[in-house]
């Protein structure tokens, strides 16, 4: 049985109001922060769970982090982590000249978050804000990061995950985020970073652990994770994780997230010099995706023609403008064996293999509520037979969103971490090869049997529709990349202070792209003597080329807790690299004729390790130049050229870790200046800024245990304004407003086996948008106030 609550009451208790002040009060400068969290079966916190993790590869003596002890009674669990788990960052985060950023399992976990999505609200800055172009709404996780796209450099365990998908974080055990060019890491990547996600692997312990939730408007889940030892002196080792969740999506009429999936881990040798792990994860997902809202009313629309009359009169965010045929149905399969082997304490060579595919089916029936013209008010997708009378608007659902896709992607990746002495010079080198081939294939589909798709109500639309018909069409499409990379990373050590780290990555690519189109349709060829829709050749190309990505950085350290850093870094995005997809357009950097695009970031900064290695504090100073962008001849607008250049640079601000044995905090902040440096306006405002990036947002997390079992905490999360893309469209808002929305959590230990979780978000139900599409047409609505209830358990 799941706890339902009448959505968007208006009411705010005096103790939530009480709380919040209480918690205000406590947590200075509301940068909340925190970490009571359910033990999982790891014995180790954050990047230090893989098993022989280089735990001898220094000539010279390292700290150590001993495995960390399960006790009994209410917990606090901080929320940092030393080092990432990329064998190619050789130094702890302290040390690295670089905005790196660990989000563990202890603090999203403890949040209730499921979704990358979800537990990327702990970094500053980044987030969903994109909700898609004109009538086509974006799927899975489309990330956006110190003003560019990040979705096509989303890592698990450093190999690409191809697909636009949405991730669950049940087999994660933490992630990364990388600001800041990621060419000479990960290969081909967008401008600002990339994300990797780190699995859970399998331990030589017997434990297991589970979560199962229950929330208002239908939210249910349930998540377990078994470890068991098999064999200790072999040292093999099976973890199982599972999930399992059917839930509503709070404010938000008929839209459901229902997933389950399995994640089993193998793993034999472990504590001895050669080490084998098997991971396996199955996942399937029976979505109804979400179309947002017409922005109607919202601040910053203007009234279109004949549409005077619907100013300051909005719709309920809750509706949905779908049909009943809507589905998001997707099937994520993958298959990793890595194999580590120590030659000696300073010599570790490591191969990791990978298969994986997703197939997503997806159909939404999305809208663009344009209104009409002068002469005609009626000419829009938006009509009413009486004036006065809202109950006869409606909204023209004419705009079916159809993929049918599958990603696979094969990799073969060795890495050798060798660590030595140049006399008195220490080197921590980490050098390899991977060999990757992706594909995607896209099935083409259309609607059958004319206008089925009948208008909605505008103010109470009802999503069951009938007569809905669609088939493939023939207008597919198949792309594929093969690239051949090679790297090496070195840290150079002068004494105990002065470190240099340099790195170069050199990657060959080729990738191949054909697509069929329906001739007549919007960038298709003309249909000339052919039925309208019949489908023709579309874009039949190739294109190969070398990418050379580097970066240089230096740390100078004061004693063991303070690190001054600066660093300067490549990276480049080739034609098709984001999504495999070529286009003839003269104005698409997927033309495969086109030069890549070329970031160039320099950053300063500062880490401390404060409080007894307890909290680590940093502060970095960025600017990121991207060259290559296409400019529009003023005279002839068929012609672009590559000489535009965009900006950013900004500050971010970041505090980590444990402020005492029972206070924790996670807190981020971050400002941007962003700008179109040469180049045409990419704002609907006509700002000179960049689009889908807040000017600042700021994030924060905390919790304090009690004495008694009690561990009570909460967070605020801030976006500032933001700027949507620039189109054809007129009257809709051309951004959206900030927004502070303030999050609780209070924990309770039963016994040494259950803790109740009970999370409250948006607790003052503060209405916001957290994304809107580039027409400005239709937004995303964020989330009212909610409550989430869970038992933690572990055996």
């Amino acid at each position: 049985m799941y706890i339902r609550s009448r959505k968007h009451t208006s009411a705010r208790p005096l103790a939530v109001a009480a709380l919040a002040t209480s918690l205000a009060l406590a947590l200075p400068g509301a940068a909340w922060a925190g970490a009571a969290t359910p033990v999982d079966t790891d014995t180790d916190s954050g990047a230090k769970h893989e098993d022989h993790k280089d735990k001898a590869h220094q000539p010279q003596p390292q700290p150590q982090t001993l495995a960390q002890v399960q006790v009994t009674g209410s917990r606090v669990r901080d929320y940092s982590a030393e080092q990432v788990s990329s064998d190619k960052f050789t130094q702890p985060i302290l040390d690295t000249p670089q905005t790196l950023q660990v989000i563990t399992s202890a603090l999203f976990t403890e949040q209730g978050a499921t979704t990358l999505t979800e537990a990327l609200r702990n970094s500053p800055g980044v987030g969903t804000f994109y909700a898609g172009e004109n009538g086509n709404t974006s799927t899975g996780d489309t990330i956006y990061m110190r003003g560019f796209d990040t979705s096509g450099s989303i890592f698990v365990d450093g190999i690409r995950d191809t697909g636009s998908i949405s991730r669950d974080v049940f087999n994660i055990q933490q992630v990364e985020v990388q600001k800041g060019p990621a060419g000479t890491d990960t290969g081909r990547s967008a401008p600002t970073g990339s994300i990797n996600l780190v699995t859970k692997h399998a331990q030589l312990q017997d434990a297991t652990s589970g979560t199962v939730s229950a929330g208002v408007d239908g939210q249910r889940r349930a998540t377990t994770d078994w470890n068991h030892t098999l064999d200790a002196r072999s040292g093999t080792a099976l973890r199982v994780n599972g999930m399992w969740q059917d839930s509503d999506v709070p404010g938000r009429d008929h839209v459901q997230n229902k997933r389950w999936g399995i994640a089993p881990s193998l793993a034999v040798g472990l504590d001895t010099a050669t080490r084998f792990h098997l991971d396996l994860l199955y996942v399937e997902q029976d979505n109804i995706p979400d179309g947002g809202v017409p922005t109607i009313g919202l601040p910053g629309w203007t009234a279109q023609p004949g549409l005077a009359q619907l100013a300051g009169r909005p719709v309920d965010p809750e509706n949905f403008y779908g049909t009943g045929a809507d589905h998001d149905d997707v099937t994520t399969q993958m298959a990793t064996f890595r194999v580590e082997h120590d030659f000696s304490d300073t010599l570790k060579l490591t191969n990791t293999a990978r298969w994986g595919k997703t197939e997503q089916d997806y159909l939404l029936t999305s809208f663009t509520g344009t209104g009409g013209t002068a002469a005609d008010p009626l000419a829009g997708n938006i009509k009413w037979t009486d004036i006065d009378d809202r109950s006869t608007y409606t909204l023209a659902r004419n705009l079916p969103t159809f993929k049918d896709q599958e990603n696979t992607i094969l990799t073969d990746q060795v890495n050798l971490r060798a660590d030595f002495n140049t006399g008195p010079v220490v080197h921590n080198l980490s050098t390899g090869l991977e060999f990757t081939r992706e594909e995607q294939k896209t099935r083409g589909q259309a609607v059958t049997g004319g206008t089925a798709w009948t208008a909605a109500s505008l103010y109470d639309p009802d999503w069951n529709a009938t007569g809905l018909a669609w088939a493939p069409n023939g207008a597919d499409s198949q792309g594929k990349t093969t690239t051949s990379s090679a790297y090496l990373f070195d840290t150079i050590k002068f004494g105990g202070q002065f470190l240099v780290t340099a790195g170069l990555r050199v990657d060959h690519y080729r990738t191949d792209f054909s697509s069929l189109v329906a001739c007549g349709s919007r960038g298709a060829p003309a249909c000339g003597a052919l039925a309208a829709g019949s489908i023709v050749q579309g874009v039949d190309a190739d294109a190969s080329d070398t990418l050379f990505n580097w970066k240089l950085g230096a740390v100078y350290k004061v004693a063991d807790l303070v690190s001054l850093y600066a660093n300067y870094a490549i990276s480049q995005q080739p034609p098709g690299g984001n999504n495999f997809t070529f286009s003839n357009s003269a104005s698409s950097l997927d033309n495969p004729n086109l030069e890549p695009q070329k970031a160039r970031t320099a950053e300063i900064g500062s880490k401390w390790n404060l409080l007894d290695d307890g909290l680590l504090l940093s502060v970095a100073l960025f600017q990121t130049e991207v060259t290559n962008e296409l400019v529009q001849n003023p005279t002839d607008t068929a012609v672009y050229y590559q000489t535009g250049k965009k900006k950013v640079e900004g500050i971010e601000l970041s505090a980590v870790g444990k402020l005492t044995d029972h206070w924790s905090l996670s807190a981020g902040y971050t400002a941007m200046n962003t700008s179109v440096e040469e180049g045409a306006a990419v704002t609907s405002d006509g700002s000179n800024n960049l689009s889908y990036t807040p000017d600042d947002a700021f994030t924060a997390w905390s919790t304090y245990r009690l004495p008694f079992g009690l561990t009570v905490g909460g967070g605020v999360r801030y976006s500032g304004r933001m700027h949507r893309g620039t189109d054809g469209a007129v009257g809709t808002p051309a951004f959206t407003k900030s927004y502070t929305v303030w999050d609780a959590v209070a924990t309770y230990t039963v016994n040494p086996h259950l803790d109740l979780r009970l999370n409250a978000y948006n607790l003052f139900d503060k209405e916001h948008v957290v994304g809107i599409n580039k027409s400005g047409y239709r937004y995303t609505p964020g989330a009212p106030r909610t409550v989430m209830l869970s038992a933690d358990f572990r055996f």
